[in-house]
C-alpha cells in the first residue's frame, strides 16, 4: 500500500484547508486510517483517525470541533477538512494506514497558517 497526501498550502488564520490522502492497492477498505502532524521542532502527534468502514472517528482535543475526517472506500481516499485554522496548526501532515501490526505512512503535506 502506498499513500500520497496532498492539499497542503498557505492559509490565513481562521481559514480552511482540505487534505486528501489517496491509497494504492486493493486493501484500503481493511485499513484504519489516520492523520498525524509534526510541527517544526516537535514530535509527530496524532490528529484524527477513522475506522475501516468509517463508522468511528477520533480526534485530538486540539482539533476537536474544527477538523473532520472522512473516507471514501470506493475511491481509496481519506480526507481531513480543517476549519478555523490557527498558527498552532502549522505542521507537516501525514496520513497513516494500519491493519493489525502493519503501518503504512505517506509522505507529508505542509500546512502553513500565517497572515
Amino acid at each position: 500500500v502506498q499513500l500520497q497526501a496532498c492539499g497542503g498550502g498557505l492559509v490565513q488564520p481562521g481559514g480552511s484547508l482540505r487534505l486528501s490522502c489517496v491509497a494504492s492497492g486493493r486493501t484500503f477498505h481493511n485499513l484504519g486510517m489516520g492523520w498525524f502532524r509534526q510541527a517544526p521542532g516537535k514530535e509527530r502527534e496524532f490528529v484524527s483517525a477513522i475506522s475501516y468502514a468509517g463508522g468511528y472517528t477520533y480526534y485530538a482535543d486540539s482539533v476537536k470541533g474544527r477538523f473532520t475526517i472522512s473516507r471514501d472506500n470506493a475511491k481509496n481516499t481519506v480526507d481531513l477538512q480543517m476549519n478555523t485554522l490557527s498558527p498552532e496548526d502549522t505542521a507537516v501532515y501525514y496520513c497513516r494506514g494500519v491493519t493489525g501490526s502493519v503501518e503504512y505512512w505517506g509522505l507529508g503535506t505542509l500546512v502553513t497558517v500565517s497572515s
